[in-house]
């Protein structure tokens, strides 16, 4: 296996703040969606079902190779 799939969600709290929330690490994209839609039927999930991202990760790479700068 070279590559993971994580399942996020994420909805906003207040004007400045996001929850995020990792579900799970799926070894393919079909097992990850299938994790998202029994989550669309739990309290919270439901009430916000576009807050949801499926990401491919490549196992062993970095993601963020140039940093970052707060501004």
């Amino acid at each position: 296996m070279d590559q993971v799939y994580l399942l996020h969600h994420m909805h906003r709290v207040s004007e400045d703040h996001e929850d995020i929330k990792l579900l799970g690490v799926f070894s393919t994209r079909e097992l990850a969606e299938r994790a998202k839609e029994r989550a669309l039927n739990l309290p919270g999930f439901k009430d916000s079902p576009d807050g949801f991202s499926v990401d491919k990760y490549i196992i062993d790479r970095m993601g963020w190779t140039a940093g970052y700068r707060t501004v």
